[in-house]
């Protein structure tokens, strides 16, 4: 379908589960983006999925440095060694300009084995205060041209030195930024990226000897053909992952400045679980600026820091995974899988996923609510081979575990396009979830991880 035909790319992940309507659904609010066009000519479907990444001492001492160096040891980082220069930035969300000094760093370009429809970068890094750090990335076209350096992300940890923010809508009439997607625009058209480039410019204030660390920087590639439903998958595995169960709705009306409170906290919420889940804890001097009276202020606090100030919300895929990869020990990766099959693979090895789906009131039995978008922790499989998640859209922590039977579940999160209360045709998200894994995984986690095409 055209771009004029098409609806907002906004991206769903913040969609919250709202409050109810008529006939006891809800709706969410971000609208879907849509779903990415079969392949050009008609191309075999095999794994439609690519990540690269860059995470060793050798992989930071390839591309090119302008001031940084690569750092060896347990978890080898991209770090300013000298300034490259020093350049102003106006944020836009609080209108202060400041000097910062910075230093840049280019990745090899990378060939996809897969030419894709979209691309999202994401990182795993720390930015102490007083320093911060800018993500890019150039495609490359099947016809050999190029789109713009885009940005993906400006990014810190925290946020007194900037506000953490996308840049939606940059574009070149071929291809477009939709908050942290870079998609081309009509991939009817058969316009395909074949490669790819990721440029880090890691920011400091003049006279200050800090860094930002960066342990992990790639992108995933997809081409995910149209589909309003995926082939049943037999059952494989039975196990269920002991993962801490936070509601999002016990935080409804609280820090309304983050996305308007905890009623659309999915994201947030279900990272918590999985960050907790491999030890990530926060210090009470971390929650001291979090209201005492309030359960739960972990939530609080991810919701804080995740949040995408242009997007305004908490829902920005790679933001999630750079918060969980901020505690030590973790890893995240934004991507897509294929099938239950890798999912079942991952719940094996002990890595529960995040998942993102949308669907009617009536698509999902059980869940009580209808969205346009939602995060849930998958966190097992029962032995008839249906569902455990962690569903944060439940009234309270005691009710958070959920069985969902298989073979809707399975549908509603891996198809790309789906009906809505109207009768309209509106997308799915094809199979994405965030990926939490320990920085040193065991062997039978790598080999799972892999399976996945993820190192």
């Amino acid at each position: 379908m055209s771009q004029a035909q098409q609806p907002s790319r906004r991206i769903l992940l913040t969609a919250a589960v709202a409050a109810t309507v008529a006939g006891g659904a809800t709706s969410a609010a971000a609208a879907p983006r849509p779903a990415p066009a079969a392949p050009a000519g008609g191309r075999a479907p095999g794994r439609l999925v690519d990540n690269r990444a860059w995470t060793t001492h050798a992989d930071w001492r390839t591309g090119t440095a302008r001031g940084t160096r690569a750092v060896a040891g347990p978890r080898p980082a991209l770090v300013i060694a000298r300034p490259a220069g020093t350049t102003e930035y106006t944020d836009p969300h609080t209108g202060r300009t400041a000097p910062w000094e910075y230093a840049t760093w280019t990745s090899p370009l990378h060939r996809l084995p897969v030419p894709a429809t979209e691309v999202i970068a994401s990182w795993n890094a720390r930015t102490p205060e007083s320093t911060w750090l800018q993500i890019e990335l150039r495609g490359t076209y099947d016809d050999g041209t190029h789109t713009p350096w885009y940005v993906m992300g400006r990014w810190a940890s925290g946020d007194r030195d900037i506000r953490r923010t996308s840049l939606d809508g940059q574009g070149d009439g071929r291809s477009t930024v939709w908050t942290d997607t870079l998609a081309v625009d009509d991939p009817a058209s058969g316009t395909r990226l074949v490669a790819h480039r990721l440029r880090l410019t890691l920011h400091r204030r003049p006279g200050t000897r800090l860094t930002p660390a960066v342990w992990r920087l790639g992108a995933m590639g997809s081409d995910i053909p149209d589909r309003f439903t995926v082939p049943a998958s037999p059952p494989r595995v039975a196990r269920e992952l002991a993962v801490p169960r936070y509601s999002q709705e016990i935080h409804k009306g609280r820090y309304p400045e983050y996305d308007n409170g905890g009623e659309a906290w999915c994201s947030p919420t279900s990272s918590q679980m999985i960050i907790e889940y491999w030890g990530g804890r926060l210090t009470e001097e971390d929650l001291a600026w979090v209201d005492p009276s309030y359960d739960d202020p972990q939530v609080c606090h991810a919701a804080r820091h995740t949040y995408d100030h242009a997007y305004a919300g908490c829902g920005n895929w790679p933001f999630n995974a750079a918060y969980a990869a901020g505690f030590d020990g973790i890893r995240g990766v934004v991507t897509r899988l294929g099938s239950l099959a890798d999912l079942e693979t991952l719940i094996a090895a002990g890595i529960p996923v995040i998942t993102s789906q949308s669907f009617l009131e009536e698509e999902l039995t059980g869940a009580g609510y209808g969205t346009a978008g939602h995060l849930m922790t998958v966190i097992g499989f029962t032995a008839d081979g249906d569902v455990i998640a962690n569903d944060p859209a439940s009234p309270g922590n005691e009710a958070v575990r959920r069985v969902y039977r298989r073979r809707e579940w399975e549908n509603i999160w891996l198809r790309t396009k789906r009906y809505n209360a109207s009768g309209k045709v509106v997308s799915g998200t094809g199979g994405i979830c965030y990926l939490y894994f320990p920085a040193r995984p065991g062997a039978r986690q790598r080999r799972a991880l892999a399976a996945v095409g993820v190192r």
